[in-house]
C-alpha cells in the first residue's frame, strides 16, 4: 500500500486531534474506533471481509502498512473468523499513540514538547500541514450538506467518526445537531464501516461479552423468531402466567 493514500486511521486521528491544544478529542474511545477503522482500512484493501458479525482473513499477503500488517498478522494467527466487536475491545489499547508516532514519522505531525503545572512532562502534536485535515473535513461536510452518498471511504470514516462521539468535537452545540444527525445517518453507506462503528459503540456501552446468538429455526418456529430463554442449570423453570391460569381453570 502506497503512502500516496492516507488510511482510514490516519484520517480519524487527524480528525480528533484539536489544531489549537494539540490533544485528541474523545480519547478514551479513539483507540476503540482507531482499531474500527484499522478493520475498514484491512477491507478495503482485500485483506480482509465481513463473515455476519465476524471478521474473516481472506488474503494473508501484507499491505506494506507495518500497523496495518500487525493487525493483519494478528488476526491470522486467530486462525478462525473472529467478531468484530471482541476484536475492537481486545486488549490492544495504546492504538492513539501508535498512531500519533507514525503520523510524526510520515511527517503529517510533529510533538512538542511541555510540561503541565511546570512538572509533569507532556507531549502536544500540531498538523504539519493543516490542508490535509481541512481536505478530509471537507468531506465530511459535503457528504451532510448535499445528501449525495458518499465513497466508502468517506462514508466509514463518518461512520467512526459518529462511533467515537466525534460529533459533538466537529459539529457543536444546538447549531450543529442537524450536522451531528446527519454524520450518524452516513453509517448506512457502507456495509464494514457500519458493522466496526456499531462494534465500537457496542463496546463502548458494555455489550462485547455477550454474543449475538441467532436462535436456530425449529418445528413450528420460523426463522428470526426469539426463543425463550432457557433457565440456567439447577434452577426449575418457573411456569408462565399462561400456564398457571390454564391449570387453575382446568381445576
Amino acid at each position: 500500500m502506497g503512502r500516496s493514500r492516507r488510511t482510514i486511521p490516519e484520517e480519524l486521528l487527524l480528525l480528533a486531534l484539536d489544531p489549537t491544544t494539540g490533544t485528541t478529542a474523545q480519547p478514551q474511545s479513539l483507540d476503540l474506533g482507531l482499531a474500527g477503522a484499522q478493520l475498514v482500512e484491512l477491507a478495503l484493501a482485500g485483506r480482509i471481509a465481513p463473515d455476519g458479525d465476524r471478521i474473516a482473513v481472506v488474503l494473508p499477503r501484507p499491505t506494506g502498512d507495518p500497523t496495518l500488517d500487525s493487525a493483519l498478522e494478528l488476526l491470522r494467527r486467530r486462525g478462525s473468523p473472529v467478531r468484530a466487536v471482541h476484536w475492537i475491545g481486545g486488549p490492544r489499547l495504546g492504538l492513539r499513540q501508535t498512531y500519533l508516532t507514525h503520523l510524526e514519522r510520515c511527517g503529517m505531525v510533529h510533538a512538542v514538547a511541555g510540561q503541565m503545572c511546570g512538572v509533569l512532562p507532556t507531549t502536544r502534536y500540531q498538523a504539519t500541514d493543516t490542508a490535509i485535515s481541512r481536505e478530509i473535513r471537507a468531506r465530511l461536510d459535503s457528504a451532510i450538506r448535499t445528501g449525495v452518498p458518499p465513497d466508502p471511504r468517506t462514508a466509514a470514516l463518518a461512520a467512526l467518526a459518529h462511533a467515537v462521539g466525534l460529533g459533538k468535537h466537529l459539529y457543536p452545540g444546538n447549531e450543529g445537531r442537524s450536522s451531528r444527525s446527519r454524520l450518524r445517518d452516513l453509517i448506512r453507506h457502507d456495509p464494514m464501516g457500519g458493522l466496526v462503528a456499531h462494534a465500537v459503540m457496542d463496546v463502548q456501552n458494555g455489550v462485547a461479552a455477550q454474543p449475538r446468538r441467532a436462535p436456530a429455526a425449529g418445528p413450528g418456529r420460523p426463522p428470526g423468531t426469539r426463543a425463550v430463554a432457557e433457565p440456567a442449570a439447577g434452577v426449575p423453570a418457573q411456569p408462565s402466567r399462561r400456564g398457571s391460569m390454564a391449570r387453575v381453570g382446568a381445576r
